[in-house]
């Protein structure tokens, strides 16, 4: 159950990261809509409505769950560069899978990951370390995030969902 839960292994939060992991994590949320548009290209029916595992998300629910974690990345982020360490708002992404939305076509959402990309992806390649150093605070965990951190959490997030997507292609 490990494996389908999470595919592509848990998040490893790390105290610090190279420029190196930076530049991948940056060339990964890049790449992530068209990775995206390419996994869902040829998806049927059967599969969108597959999920990954029992009790877990179709890939249709993970397709428009993607477009709004990642739209809230956006957010976070935004408010991360024009607040002194802003405690960000958590939300139900479990409720937020259960809203009308989430039946509408997935190309819907893939077309959002595109704009929500390329808006993330400019902000982060004109930061500077001062501004990857600075952080949110999560309200559930009561945990600092760095942005530098941000971008990895996100870049896993990227490959754990695109694998949910191929393990409900191959149901």
């Amino acid at each position: 159950m490990e494996t389908l839960k999470y595919p592509a292994g848990r998040f490893q939060r790390k105290d610090s990261y190279t420029p190196e992991e930076l530049k991948s994590f940056i060339e990964v949320l890049r790449k992530f809509p068209e990775d995206l548009a390419s996994v869902t290209k040829d998806i049927t029916d059967k599969s969108l409505n597959t999920p990954y595992r029992p009790d877990g998300w179709t890939a249709l629910q993970v397709i428009h769950h993607v477009a709004d974690s990642h739209s809230q990345m956006l957010t976070r982020l935004k408010w991360t560069l024009t607040e002194d360490t802003p405690t960000i708002k958590a939300y139900h992404e479990d409720l937020w899978a259960q809203l009308s939305d989430y039946s509408l076509p997935f190309q819907v959402s893939v077309d959002m990951c595109k704009g929500i990309h390329a808006k993330i992806v400019n902000i982060l390649e004109n930061l500077d370390d001062a501004g990857l150093s600075r952080q949110y605070m999560h309200p559930e965990s009561g945990k600092l995030f760095d942005l530098k951190t941000v971008m990895a959490l996100y870049a896993w997030h990227c490959a754990h969902h695109l694998a949910h997507i191929q393990i409900c292609k191959k149901s």
